[in-house]
């Protein structure tokens, strides 16, 4: 391993031995084909799509391109596993919610190694994406026994009424690139925790955990009830969202996808689930302590190497503490470590996803250096393998700078400031975007108001980035609509229903 100590941060690359030793051939590839009905297929298009390694730049396995055939031999299958598996009782659902669980468990390494090696996650970002996803089987393992309807009552003359929660059938899931298992988790849980079947279609870049979730569940969970077809999405995904035996399709991924799906989505009039792009603001009052708020950002602003939606990615600070705020947070990132997941347990920052996302991210950094832009630490790409960018800080960010409203997804925090509080709450809700956000303050009052004006789907006070499986996680405005988690998710992966009996018949 090479070490380089900068001013800045530290970056970490792993030896050539270490490279080696995590050639492909090491790597516990699952099969390449579509998973249908308990079984790998091959796709009938005969095309395959290379799976890229972001930290070496190697091509590291591919899988089959599917096609509209594919998606409706996979729908086909759903629609019959469906009728026996929404037949079921909730505590014959929890056990494989539960078995899955313990299999996750079971292959735990299997796991984070190819969450590390596909999308270049560090080992503590993989280890915590699998930690999670087993939770959240578990979660909705129990919630799926909890769930109850309004009492049925007499509500009309010699009628009783009855209220029932049921499946709404087949539905299609794409999920994204930045959390492949953990979002595959997050949709996968509740669809069938509520009674319903899935296809889901993992992006092209990220697909090796989700199909070896599928190969280490088959013959242990009934067939047909969780299906993979692997794809572009303007193929797969467009089929998923026009398909007339779907009931409902559920994405987690950009705000362009979101708008594709749900237009259309609406020629069928189905149902959609969307969990989009975000901005999200952190608002620090001059009150506040600014070296916990510091060091929150850093943690939050630049997990996953910032790729992800609800990533503490612009700062708005009090104009008369902004300065000793900025000292603060450049000091805690230059403490970040950078460098491939296989270079040790401290490193903190892997690569972007991609070369097309390396070069968009390097892209938003030059159009801010040449807006004449301060870039307080970091600014650069790194030389050598893999899509590495410098975890950055751009401090006096002017208000309305596109750097600052636009979603960079990648490891880059913009520091701008406010004077008043009408105005912090203006600057945060002028953002298109509705997912997340977070207000740090000591003084109490503030922390219950401010919370109400923020129009976005989770607000955290003096923290940024917590879940847990019992709270909801969903946005509001061009963050999309429904919720992942907690029993509103098992809410949005059903349908009510109105029995109404004549007693006098």
């Amino acid at each position: 391993m090479t070490t380089t100590h900068t001013e800045q941060f530290t970056v970490r690359r792993a030896s050539p031995d270490t490279q080696a030793s995590s050639l492909p051939l090491q790597l516990p590839l699952p099969p390449a084909g579509h998973f249908v009905n308990g079984s790998f297929v091959q796709g009938s298009s005969g095309l395959s799509i290379d799976v890229v390694d972001p930290t070496t730049e190697q091509v590291i396995a591919s899988v089959q391109a599917g096609t509209a055939d594919d998606v409706d031999a996979a729908v086909a299958a759903a629609v019959v596993a469906q009728k026996t598996w929404g037949a079921t009782t909730p505590k014959e659902r929890a056990d494989v919610l539960n078995l899955i669980a313990n299999i996750i468990e079971e292959n735990r390494k299997v796991f984070e190694v190819l969450e590390s090696a596909n999308t270049g996650k560090p080992q503590a970002v993989s280890e915590d994406d699998v930690s999670s996803t087993i939770d959240t089987f578990r979660f909705m393992a129990g919630a799926s026994r909890t769930l109850t309807s309004m009492a049925g009552g007499d509500y009309a003359t010699d009628h009783t009424s009855v209220i029932l929660r049921e499946p709404v059938g087949v539905v299609g899931v794409i999920t994204p690139w930045n959390y492949p298992l953990l979002m595959a988790a997050w949709k996968i849980a509740p669809i069938l925790a509520a009674g319903n079947s899935i296809v889901i279609k993992p992006s092209e870049q990220t697909p090796l955990s989700t199909l070896k979730l599928v190969e280490v569940l088959a013959g242990r969970i009934p067939d047909g009830i969780l299906n993979v077809v692997t794809g572009r999405g303007r193929t797969v995904g467009q089929r998923l969202s026009e398909h007339p035996d779907i009931a409902l399709v559920a994405l987690t991924g950009s705000v362009v996808s979101g708008q594709a799906v749900a237009e259309t989505a609406a020629k069928s009039v189905k149902r959609v689930h969307l969990e989009l792009g975000g901005k999200a603001p952190v608002v620090v009052f001059p009150d506040a302590d600014l070296r916990a708020a510091a060091a929150g950002v850093r943690n939050a602003g630049f997990w996953n190497a910032g790729q992800d939606c609800g990533a503490a990615c612009r700062v708005l600070v009090h104009e008369s503490v902004a300065e000793e705020f900025t000292e603060h947070l450049v000091r805690e990132v230059s403490t970040l470590v950078l460098g491939s997941p296989d270079a040790g347990d401290d490193v903190e920052i892997g690569p972007m996803i991609s070369l097309p996302h390396y070069e968009r991210v390097k892209e938003s950094l030059a159009e801010a250096q040449e807006a004449g832009l301060t870039v307080a630490i970091g600014g650069s790409a790194l030389e050598g393998p893999g899509y590495f960018i410098e975890p950055t800080v751009i401090s006096n960010v002017p208000a309305g700078a596109h750097i600052a409203t636009h979603e960079i997804f990648g490891p880059v925090v913009t520091v701008e400031t406010f004077s008043t509080t009408e105005e912090a709450v203006t600057r945060a809700n002028e953002s298109p975007y509705g997912l997340s956000a977070s207000v740090w303050t000591r003084d109490s009052s503030l922390s219950l108001r401010i919370p109400k004006q923020l129009d976005f789907g989770t607000v955290w006070v003096n923290a940024h980035l917590v879940l847990a499986c019992e709270v909801p996680w969903g946005g509001f405005k061009g963050s999309g609509y429904g919720r992942d988690l907690s029993l509103y998710a098992l809410d949005d992966y059903s349908r009510t229903k109105h029995v109404m009996i004549n007693h006098g018949a």
